[in-house]
């Protein structure tokens, strides 16, 4: 059984070494569960891949078998578990959807289900592998379905992008029209390369490369400076739809808008019908049908 587990978390995540941190064991331990199992099917089950091991095709279908059966197992240890036992879902999603969207909603959900504890990690927006043994994860919606094979894909929330600054600045300084946005220092960040090209071509302006510009490496600190009066911003709503409710910033031409791919929940298929993912999953697509609710 230890073997098999082994074998279907390295089969998953494609990684000895990730399949060793998810387990807590070495990645030697890794390899001496699969080759116990490889004795005993008295067949390969990995085959090495520059300095990766990689599943074999029929190794991968028997990953989706096991995957199942253990899933079978956990359903019906929860009908006959202890009543009251808090469940562990596990969920991983891009920094600023954790911080700006879904951790300051998580309450909502734990009202609803109090036996369930939800653990967020956060990744960066640009990684779209779900590593590290996750039973949901958050991702940008690209429309290739082979990204994520194995995965039911469920829409959470769209996206776009807007100008934001603060409500403070905008009293000292205010943007009215396309000719205000030229009178402050444009705010960018690394990690979303392109937004300020993007909403000035929908806005219909011409690139400045020559503008002054101060750029951060992350969106959330780009947002700081913002409400901290610094500039202007480029922000995605409705993520940051709780932020203007509360005054911290404001959204002074939301008219013009770049639409961007939106967030979907991308789900292993053998967690799917569970009751934990299943009810995570409905509660997120309801949420995100309200994404002004603060």
């Amino acid at each position: 059984m230890n073997a098999l587990r082994v074998f279907e978390v390295a089969a998953r995540t494609g990684s000895y070494a990730d399949a060793a941190a998810e387990l807590g064991i070495t990645h030697g331990a890794v390899s001496r569960h699969v080759a116990a199992l490889e004795r005993w099917l008295g067949q390969r089950l990995f085959a090495k891949d520059g300095r990766r091991m990689v599943a074999t095709p029929m190794a991968k279908v028997f990953a989706a078998e096991v995957a199942h059966s253990f899933e079978r197992v956990a359903r019906a240890a929860a009908a006959c578990g202890r009543p009251g036992t808090r469940r562990l879902l596990r969920v991983s999603a891009p920094t600023t959807f954790a911080m700006r969207w879904l951790i300051p909603r998580l309450d909502r959900f734990h009202a609803r289900y109090p036996d369930m504890e939800v653990v967020v990690t956060t990744v960066s927006t640009v990684q779209e592998d779900l590593r590290g043994g996750v039973d949901i994860a958050i991702r940008r919606a690209n429309h290739r379905a082979h990204a994520w094979p194995e995965h039911d894909i469920v829409p959470v929330l769209d996206d776009g992008d807007t100008l934001i600054m603060s409500p403070g600045l905008f009293a000292r300084s205010p943007v009215l029209t396309l000719a205000d946005v030229a009178n402050h220092p444009w705010l960018a960040s690394e990690t979303r390369a392109g937004d300020w090209a993007d909403w000035l071509a929908v806005a219909g302006l011409p690139p400045r490369p020559d503008h002054s510009r101060r750029v951060f490496d992350h969106f959330f600190v780009t947002q700081r400076a913002v409400e901290d009066g610094l500039g202007l911003g480029i922000g995605p709503l409705p993520l940051l739809s709780i932020d203007v409710a509360a005054g911290r910033l404001i959204t002074p031409l939301p008219d013009i808008r770049v639409s961007r791919p939106g967030y979907v929940a991308v789900v292993p298929r053998h967690l799917g019908g569970s009751a934990g993912a299943g009810a995570f999953v409905e509660w997120l697509a309801v949420e995100g049908q309200s994404p002004h609710q603060a």
